[in-house]
């Protein structure tokens, strides 16, 4: 009894049970983290979906004088309630997992465009002409995979409330505000060059569209962990910083697809897919790791295998979307200038050549009697 009362040995029983509680917040943020994983790989996967859908109620209404026909269709319907649903899943993914985590895994409606494409092929190829032409799209699946698998499993675990005081918190942080300014001196820069000097590059275009994106992620995550706490009980839209956030969401994602519209005039849909996933993405994270701090407390490991899962999805993104047939403009089975003008015209010389044809011929006929 007297050693039960002993202080010492209360307080060897300290340890294992502060342990146990570290142990399920970390079991409890590796819960979180997969939720959020899940919903962004349905997200995009059904947001891909959908859009293959559209895309095939457009291609068999290409010939329909009216062009709404589509709205009449069941498969347009079908495939805008699909892209609602995936955005909504993408949407409350933000809220679950960091910000780190959820931005490379829209590699995933990559991966599920280049397998629709493949499957839903129309023309009949050889099997060795098949395996030649799209191994560049399956070494590049393979890899985007890969990359997905170690982004989840290696991704940043820290994952606070989103509460509006953490949300003012950081906001007012000096490593966000120093990350602000670094942002909005290179985006004037780049809007510079674009407007004034016509430096229309894709690099330029989309690194606007990455700049604006990232702003558009890290919004949409204090939007969407508000609106969770919310639901859950604790209410967070009493917080002016929570207006604050939905209006700055609004007006970049608005300003980010004006950019990403003006690049698909000038530039192939592949080549964007490509260079604007590895731009967003790499801004994404910046400024994800720099407002939410989402690789505070990790080690050196888990951040170079993260970045290698970077690298990997990057690498089959871009070899899927290499891969990718070029979008030919439409062209007319018979060329204008080679259209043979019709027997009942006749093309009559200007005014001022008739009577030098009339006179050549009269000498004609007097020489040949």
């Amino acid at each position: 009894m007297e050693g039960a009362n002993n202080p010492d040995l209360q307080l060897q029983q300290l340890p294992p049970t502060s342990t146990a509680v570290f142990v399920n917040e970390v079991s409890f943020s590796y819960k979180e983290n997969l939720i959020g994983a899940l919903l962004a790989i349905f997200g995009h996967l059904v947001v891909s979906i959908a859009l293959n859908l559209q895309k095939y109620s457009h291609i068999r209404l290409a010939g329909s004088k009216d062009p709404r026909a589509y709205f009449k269709t069941k498969t347009w319907w079908l495939g805008l309630f699909l892209m609602l649903l995936g955005e909504l899943g993408v949407f409350s993914s933000y809220a679950f997992a960091p910000l780190s985590l959820i931005v490379p895994l829209s590699a995933v409606s990559v991966i599920a465009s280049a397998i629709i494409g493949i499957i839903f092929i129309k023309e009949k190829w050889k099997p060795k002409d098949f395996l030649r032409r799209y191994v560049l799209s399956f070494v590049g699946c393979g890899l985007a995979i890969i990359g997905t698998y170690l982004l989840v499993t290696f991704g940043p675990n820290s994952h606070e409330k989103m509460t509006g005081e953490n949300i003012t918190k950081h906001l007012v942080s000096w490593p966000f505000l120093l990350y602000m300014l670094v942002e909005i001196i290179v985006f004037c820069l780049l809007l510079y060059f674009y407007k004034e000097k016509n430096v229309n590059y894709i690099v330029v275009i989309l690194l606007l569209v990455a700049l604006l994106g990232s702003m558009t992620v890290v919004t949409v995550k204090a939007v969407a962990g508000m609106l969770v706490l919310s639901i859950q009980g604790n209410l967070q839209l009493d917080y002016p910083i929570f207006y604050v956030m939905l209006v700055c969401m609004v007006a970049t994602a608005i300003y980010q697809a004006a950019f990403l519209s003006q690049a698909t005039q000038l530039y192939d849909s592949s080549l964007i897919a490509s260079v604007g996933y590895i731009l967003s993405t790499t801004v994404a994270i910046t400024a994800g790791a720099t407002f939410y701090l989402d690789f505070m407390g990790e080690d050196a490991l888990h951040i170079c295998m993260f970045a290698l899962g970077c690298l990997v999805a990057f690498l089959g993104v871009f070899l899927i979307t290499r891969n990718r047939k070029k979008a030919i403009p439409f062209e007319p089975y018979i060329s204008m200038d080679a259209m043979p003008a019709p027997c009942s015209l006749e093309i009559k010389p200007p005014p001022y050549q008739q009577h030098s044809t009339q006179r050549k011929a009269q000498c004609l006929a007097l020489n040949k009697c």
